[in-house]
């Protein structure tokens, strides 16, 4: 399917994932709604773009209201919606015993609940478009870590969402995907790495290759290619498909027998560091919080 003309939604679309889906596919002819919380890094990526190609909204994927407003200006823009992507998500780190409540569940509320109100938002515009809803999921719906409970625990559940959401838009034309991927080279896993070595040293423990990192422009590539076709699934690289056929082999008594023995040194290592850094996700994301800006919807053209 040629993307030419077609309108696409990206939450999160200000850097990583978000922002360099966005470019490609305006390479391609599409126009592209991108919403996010960090307005410097969204402006430079709409920039980027071009306005003519490119609506970039300030708005909050845990706010409906927000969501809903950020949909209605890019229909007032571009005249039509044609495809959303879900792909807003952070981290948080540290042990279920000794994380930060309110950090977990602002994870949950992002990942899980701001797919929900991306979908709310953009579905009566896609049911007439019959367009296309891309749930960015990931390995970690699959495959579980320690010290990273709410992300794997969001991922999993916006892979069901969009199971079941799959079943409920069939019969109105829409067609929705999910996507997984391993650690990408995005600022969210850059973050983490220069923040703990606790994590930097988990990934390497992994049983191979589940704590391989991958390219931004490979996991692009892949989204690209998905959009076109209305991917019921989107894997990247490759063999994340293989973990999900095998999932309850991963995560089976044998399956951790590879992990088991490094989380007494691990964990506690990583709820130390994230003690002494005063935070359980990025320095990013704290700031994204903190910023009022992110309470308002602002279209910038």
């Amino acid at each position: 399917m040629s993307l030419e003309g077609h309108v696409v939604l990206i939450t999160g679309g200000a850097r990583g994932i978000g922002a360099e889906t966005a470019k490609a596919l305006a390479a391609k002819g599409a126009r592209l709604i991108l919403t996010d919380l960090d307005q410097g890094a969204l402006d430079e990526t709409a920039a980027a773009i071009g306005s003519d190609a490119c609506l970039a909204v300030v708005a909050d994927v845990c706010d409906l209201a927000s969501m809903e407003a950020a949909v209605t200006a890019g229909i007032e823009r571009f005249g039509r919606l044609d495809a959303a992507v879900a792909n807003a998500g952070i981290a948080s780190y540290g042990s279920v015993m000794h994380t930060d409540p309110a950090a977990f569940k602002r994870v949950l509320d992002i990942n899980v609940l701001g797919v929900f109100h991306t979908a709310r938002a953009s579905l009566p515009a896609l049911v007439e478009s019959k367009g296309y809803f891309l749930v960015v999921s990931s390995l970690a719906a699959f495959a579980a870590a320690p010290g990273l409970a709410a992300y794997n625990a969001s991922k999993a559940g916006a892979e069901h969402f969009a199971n079941a959401l799959r079943l409920e838009m069939h019969h109105q034309g829409v067609k929705v995907g999910c996507a997984h991927m391993s650690w990408i080279d995005t600022p969210l896993v850059r973050d983490a790495k220069k923040d703990l070595s606790s994590f930097n040293e988990l990934l390497s423990k992994l049983p191979y290759p589940l704590g391989r990192t991958t390219s931004v422009d490979a996991c692009v590539r892949a989204f690209v290619k998905g959009i076109e076709k209305r991917s019921r699934h989107i894997y990247c690289p490759g063999w994340v498909r293989g973990v999900g056929l095998n999932r309850n082999v991963v995560n089976s008594a044998a399956g951790a027998r590879a992990v088991l023995p490094y989380v007494p040194d691990i964990l506690p290592r990583m709820d130390a560091e994230v003690a002494a850094l005063g935070r359980a996700t990025s320095a990013r994301n704290v700031a994204n919080d903190a910023n009022p800006a992110a309470a308002v919807v602002e279209p910038k053209e």
